[in-house]
């Protein structure tokens, strides 16, 4: 029975000594059956490339990193090739792995996907001994034989171009958990069988760095954490109650066996217990030019929730103050070079207290600070702002070298404007923001502040509460058009002229906003802020939100240029 063709591919971000492995484990079985071999890296990185080019393998690289389904749709699109078997970075096949699944394809030709066993291999450590209750990394085995099934491991996972035509690609949207499954699911449904191959093994492996007990707690907790927000996804997580109950059962039995497979089991359950506690809600799936330039949450946080999530807050403050951040915010204030700021808050009457309070938050020692309120007196706020700005540029001989949007409904901490430039300038941050406190209403789960982060950079940075442009930022991004609206839509847009005009985008998490007097769209009409933002959209680039992400963490901050 002729073979099906294929192409054998392997998503990749920054783990080049995995990757050579994968790639020396792979290539004698691909060159024996002609089956072309590619590297996706979501990166990008120049170290992924040259190790591609040395084994002789085609790359796809990303200009940013968009994820791992987004990487697998990118190897199906760069090819015609009837079966796309994907490997993960960490993976070495076993000897007929790639044969076993040409064979096994062909016998099925109504399998839309097929697979094999993913087993854990940890550098040092007894597999069995250590992992017989809850292997601590990706492990499949369902058994000796042939068969049908409901789930694969995306470290060893096979589709068809038949059914990846007929019912469409992975969704990038997904992320770690439930990745995969999301598009199994969707094949079962459409009458397409998934097929276990018991000779298709693979290895999973970790090194000896990745497999201390210390490593892989956190990787099971963080695992954890994403398996909590599959199952929110999905829309059958358990209540927090529930998970409680699930860490003390884990507990219990560590503290009796006292071994390493009940501690991956416990550290996963408290994993989950910590994400219903102080996660966000996922965002559902998106429909491109639809709503993708959408958080696709609502960011609302009320009662017991917003209490707890304040106590978390607080707990962050001290621990920035223990680390002595803000002493270090203010030494590198201390030594910016001084600049011209234009302060504009579109200030409704009712917000008059608000906004004394924050004109003292943006006063500065420093820095010659223009600030301006208007009115917006019942215009879009984008035009009250821009009309701001033409007023205090009018006549000037020079730009100013930073122009800051901020809402009239916010609290900022103190000292905020003079370290918040400080470090903008010493990072060289041409679009930035300060994070949301965990406990106030934020639509995207991106600008809340990371614990154990001072800032970092990212794709995107958000149209309010409070944006801050560099003059070359302003150059590319302003004058704002009047057919923004309330502005929806242009932060995605604005993410992309960014990364197309090489603009650094960052978020503060150190100096964190408090946004908690109403959610977003409360005091302005939610549809029509949406049909103005898919207008806008309609004929400009933006970038999806599978694509908003945090490119590097900051744990200190910048020091000075």
């Amino acid at each position: 029975m002729p073979h099906p063709s294929a192409i054998v591919a392997i998503p990749t971000t920054g783990r080049p000594d995995h990757l050579d492995h994968a790639l020396r484990s792979v290539l004698p079985q691909a060159r024996a059956h002609g089956v072309d071999v590619v590297v996706v890296d979501d990166g990008p990185s120049a170290t992924t490339r040259d190790l591609a080019s040395r084994h002789g393998v085609g790359c796809i690289t990303h200009p940013r990193r968009r994820g791992l389904n987004a990487s697998r749709n990118a190897a199906i699109a760069a090819t015609d090739a009837d079966l796309v078997c994907f490997l993960d970075d960490d993976a070495e096949v076993t000897d007929g792995w790639l044969a076993a699944l040409l064979d096994a394809a062909a016998g099925a030709p109504d399998a839309a996907a097929l697979g094999g066993p993913v087993l854990a291999r940890l550098a040092g450590r007894d597999a069995a001994r250590d992992g017989a209750l809850a292997p601590p990394i990706s492990h499949l085995d369902l058994g000796p034989r042939d068969r049908d099934c409901d789930r694969l491991w995306g470290a060893n996972l096979t589709v068809r171009r038949a059914a990846i035509d007929a019912i469409g690609p992975f969704d990038p949207s997904h992320q770690i958990y439930g990745d995969e499954e999301e598009w199994l699911a969707r094949a079962l449904a459409a009458g397409w069988r998934v097929r276990y191959v018991a000779a298709a093994a693979v290895l999973h492996h970790r090194s000896a760095a990745e497999s201390t007990t210390r490593e892989l707690a956190r990787t099971r907790w963080r695992n954890g954490q994403a398996s909590r927000r599959a199952d929110l996804r999905r829309g059958d997580a358990p209540g927090i109650a529930a998970e409680a109950v699930n860490v003390a059962r884990n507990a219990a039995g560590l503290l009796r066996h006292r071994d390493p497979s009940h501690l991956w089991a416990a550290s996963h359950a408290v994993g989950r217990l910590h994400e219903a506690a102080l996660g966000y809600p996922p965002a559902g799936p998106a429909t491109p030019g639809v709503d993708d330039f959408l958080s696709g949450t609502s960011g609302h946080v009320a009662g017991r929730r917003a209490r707890l999530l304040a106590a978390h807050d607080r707990w962050l403050d001290l621990r920035l103050a223990a680390r002595g951040v803000g002493r270090r915010l203010d030494a590198l204030a201390a030594t910016a070079p001084a600049e011209d700021v234009l302060v504009v808050i579109p200030a409704r009457p009712g917000n008059a207290d608000v906004v004394r309070a924050l004109r003292g938050r943006l006063a500065s020692r420093r820095h010659r600070v223009d600030l301006r309120a208007p009115d917006p007196a019942g215009r879009p706020r984008f035009v009250t702002v821009q009309d701001a700005i033409d007023e205090a540029t009018a006549g000037r001989d020079a730009p100013f070298d930073r122009i800051l949007l901020v809402d009239d409904d916010i609290e900022l901490p103190r000292r905020f404007l003079d370290r918040f430039v400080g470090l903008c300038s010493a990072a060289d941050l041409d679009l930035a923001q300060p994070a949301h406190r965990r406990h106030g209403h934020a639509a995207w789960p991106i600008t809340r502040r990371r614990p154990g982060t001072t800032w970092r950079r990212t794709t995107f940075v958000e149209i309010g509460p409070l944006t801050a442009f560099s003059a070359r930022a302003c150059d590319v991004l302003l004058p704002f058009d009047p057919a923004v609206g309330m502005g929806w839509g242009l932060d995605a847009h604005w993410a992309a002229v960014a990364d197309a005009h090489g603009l650094r985008c960052g978020i503060v998490d150190a100096l964190p906003v408090g946004h908690l007097a109403a959610p977003p769209a409360t005091a302005y009409g939610r549809d029509g802020a949406l049909a103005d933002a898919r207008a806008l959209l309609a004929d400009r680039p933006y970038l999806p939100r599978w694509e908003i992400t945090t490119v590097e963490d900051h744990v200190d901050p910048p020091g000075p240029r």
